[in-house]
Order: structure tokens, then C-alpha cells, then sequence
């Protein structure tokens, strides 16, 4: 049975499993209340084991834990829609007895209100809206509301804070908690049960793992007697053999250093760490580079074409590592490190393929580039940057991004200096 975590007030909390056991989902809900949304990070990092998916009441903790998790896969929140907001201008009129339209409103960053606000018909001018972010400290929203409301202009404010809401309430502020209605959260849990199918079909998945150890030819040399090698053959295979129990899976030897392990999808990305350590040890036990390849399929031979492909990209890796190739293009480099990089180099937009090519840039690069560039949150990059994170020449990444530049994908910025001699380094952005 699935696990799903759900985070959030413990009002709001509550409500969500109240609405979910109604629904009678074959499903298990861990639930996950904060007094403070700060206390997201720490909630999932001490819990991401025990947990299939997240559910979060709000954006704001969901976006927290996308930065911790690096991947929106497994987490899902409820959107504010202007449904929410209507609720509580009705409960205003209803509260009031009077269209209220002296208001002061907080609201997420990147949520645009003000065109709920038009279509309902409230002045613009007599509402106040503050934004906010995951570095807000609510007493600032606090505050904000209080000294509007001390100043006389307004006569009622919304929040998205369950504790703001009940600080204003306790101030004598007619307060008004802007919350999820119980059809948005409805209709998450319904989004909830198509991301539990899929990863269900994902775990079913087959998986289909190629390890290789870089030049077995010189290690067998090395051992000077095939007793020696046989030894070291026998280390490796029980570490193997362990790994694939943990999997549940089947190990093949190949000959010349080549192990295949065939599992499940769903086996091998619970046991990536696992599989991390595995690869660590034996590369400490030959003394020498572990490739890794990993692909996933429908079909064995589907995810064998994908792991043969994947093992190709490892070793074209100075720092060889797992490489994961998805049954839909996606390629994961560096799997279970704290580098981990995801691209798909599968692009169905022919004007953007014509210009990549016009550029005399693979799609694969390009893709890796984007991926850098999202994973590390950078608006701007010099061509330094990415050749460090790509571990690549400068002058091919400077190459590249010119020819980026030249067909309109990316955008030069402007130049910053450097503390030694040299010219200065160019600044560029994505567009």
C-alpha cells in the first residue's frame, strides 16, 4: 500500500483526511501537521524514507520540499483557486452585511490575484496585497495587516496563514483564513490517485542494470596468477549477489568485467543508495573505475537497449558513475549523488530543433546545459561555470553558447570582472 505524507497546518491537515477517508482510497495517510511552514525541510528530510509521495496543504511547502527533493515526481499540492478567494469575500458580505472593498490580502509571489480580484468586480485601489515568499517570516505578514488596519484603511484582511489569521482574530481584526475549499482538495486527491497509478506502472517497470569494470584486461594481468584473479572475481560477484537480493532481481555474468542485473524499476530506484555503494565498493575491491548503466522498459529488451546506451554514456564519463536512461528519453547522470543531473534529450519542437541546429548544438547538450542551469538556480552563467559542472573544455562551452546566442536561445548580459589579469567573463542567460 502507498504512503503518502501530508503536510501542513493541523486544521488543514485534518481536513484533507477527513475528505480523503470519504473517498475510501486503498491508500495510507501519514499525517504531517507544522506550527510553522519552515519546519517543511526538516519534516521531509527526517520522513522522505517512509513516504511514497508527498501532500502538501499550500504551495509554499511544496516548494520548499521540491528544493529538497530536486524533483516534483513524487509531490503534489492544492491549488488556490478563485474559488477560495470568493468564499471569503462572501463570508464577508455575509459577516458585514456589505460588499467589503477595503481589504488587505497575502498572497504567494508568483500568484497573480489581482485578476481574481477583476473578475469578481472589487476596486483594485481599495485592496492591499502583500506577497510573499519561502524567506517570509509570518509576523512580517503580521504586521503588515495590523498596521493597515491601525491606519484605518481597511476593514477586513485575508491570510493565508492559519497563525496570522488567529493572531488578527485575537487583536480584534475581523480575520479571515484563505484556505483550499473542500472541492479543490477533492480534486487534488483525484490528481493524487492518477500519480499513485503511474507509479505503479513505473514500478512494474523492468529494470535492467550493466556493470562494468574498466580494464579487467589489466587487472587479470595484474593478478599474475588465476587464483588471485579468481579470488577477486568471488569479492565481487558476493557484493553483486547481495545487491541483487536487496533488489530482488537475477545477476548475470557476462565475462571480461561485465555483470547484467535484471529487477524491477521500482526496486532499483528505492535501493539507489544501495546500488551507490555497491558500485564504491567494488571499485575500491579492483582497484580501478566502475561503469554503470541502467535502463528501464516495458519490454527486457526494451530496457536492456536503454541500459546499453546508458553504459555507453557512463563511460564516456571521466568520473564514470550510474547513468540512467527512462523508457520516455530521460537520462539521469551521477544517480544517488548529490550532483545528480536530469536532462531528456528527446525534443518535439522543430523550430527549436532547427535552430539548435542552426546553432551546431547537439540536443543533448543543450539539454544538459538547461538542466545545470535549473538545478542550481542560476539566472546567469558564465561559460566557466557550466564547463566545471559539465567537465568539459571552456572553449567547447564557450563554442556552444555563442552559437546559442547567434540563433536567439540564449542572451548575452553583460561581463564581470576577475580579481586576476585576463579579460573579463561574459555573462549569458537562457531564453
Amino acid at each position: 500500500m502507498y504512503q503518502i505524507g501530508i503536510v501542513g497546518p493541523k486544521a488543514s491537515v485534518d481536513r484533507i483526511l477527513t475528505l480523503a477517508k470519504k473517498m475510501d482510497l486503498s491508500l495510507r495517510f501519514l499525517p504531517f501537521p507544522y506550527n510553522h511552514f519552515q519546519e517543511t525541510g526538516a519534516i521531509v528530510k527526517e520522513n522522505d524514507h517512509q513516504v511514497d509521495i508527498w501532500f502538501f496543504s499550500g504551495k509554499l511547502s511544496y516548494i520548499i520540499a521540491k528544493n529538497i527533493i530536486n524533483s516534483d515526481e513524487k509531490l503534489i499540492h492544492i491549488q488556490h483557486t478563485e474559488a477560495s478567494l470568493y468564499r471569503c469575500f462572501l463570508q464577508t458580505a455575509l459577516n458585514h452585511h456589505v460588499i467589503v472593498e477595503r481589504v488587505s490580502i497575502d498572497e504567494l509571489e508568483e500568484t497573480k490575484i489581482e485578476e481574481a480580484l477583476e473578475q469578481l468586480g472589487v476596486p483594485v485601489s481599495n485592496v492591499y496585497i502583500k506577497k510573499y515568499g519561502i524567506q517570509t517570516n509570518p509576523n512580517d505578514l503580521l504586521s503588515y495587516h495590523m498596521n493597515l488596519w491601525e491606519e484605518g484603511k481597511i476593514d477586513v484582511a485575508i491570510t493565508c496563514f492559519e497563525g496570522v489569521y488567529k493572531s488578527l482574530l485575537s487583536a480584534g481584526v475581523p480575520a479571515y483564513w484563505y484556505t483550499p475549499t473542500s472541492l479543490e482538495i477533492q480534486q487534488t486527491i483525484r490528481i493524487l490517485e492518477e500519480k499513485v497509478r503511474a507509479f505503479y506502472f513505473k514500478d512494474t517497470q523492468i529494470g535492467v542494470g550493466i556493470i562494468d569494470i574498466n580494464d579487467f584486461d589489466r587487472i587479470a594481468e595484474k593478478a599474475r596468477s588465476p587464483y588471485r584473479l579468481q579470488y577477486l572475481e568471488t569479492r565481487l560477484k558476493e557484493s553483486l549477489i547481495r545487491l541483487c537480493e536487496s533488489l530482488d532481481g537475477s545477476l548475470m555474468e557476462r565475462g571480461n568485467g561485465r555483470y547484467v542485473i535484471f529487477s524491477s524499476r521500482g526496486a532499483i530506484e528505492r535501493k539507489i543508495s544501495m546500488l551507490v555503494q555497491t558500485v564504491d565498493q567494488l571499485s575500491l575491491e579492483s582497484e580501478s573505475t566502475i561503469a554503470v548503466g541502467i535502463g528501464y522498459g516495458e519490454t527486457v529488451f526494451a530496457a536492456e537497449v536503454n541500459a546499453l546506451s546508458a553504459i555507453q554514456r557512463s563511460k564516456e564519463r571521466e568520473d564514470r558513475g550510474i547513468v540512467i536512461i527512462q523508457e520516455d528519453g530521460k537520462v539521469i547522470e551521477s544517480a544517488g549523488k548529490d550532483d545528480e543531473l536530469s536532462y531528456s534529450y528527446r525534443l518535439e519542437d522543430k523550430d527549436f530543433l532547427e535552430k539548435l541546429e542552426q546553432g551546431n548544438v547537439s540536443v543533448r547538450m543543450y539539454s544538459k546545459l538547461a538542466a545545470i542551469v535549473r538545478r542550481l538556480g542560476l539566472r546567469s552563467f558564465t561559460t566557466k561555470e557550466i564547463a566545471t559542472h559539465l567537465r568539459l573544455d571552456e572553449r567547447n562551452v564557450r563554442r556552444m553558447v555563442t552559437g546559442l546566442t547567434e540563433v536567439g536561445l540564449a542572451e548575452y548580459m553583460g561581463s564581470e570582472g576577475s580579481a586576476s589579469r585576463g579579460r573579463p567573463s561574459k555573462i549569458y542567460r537562457l531564453t
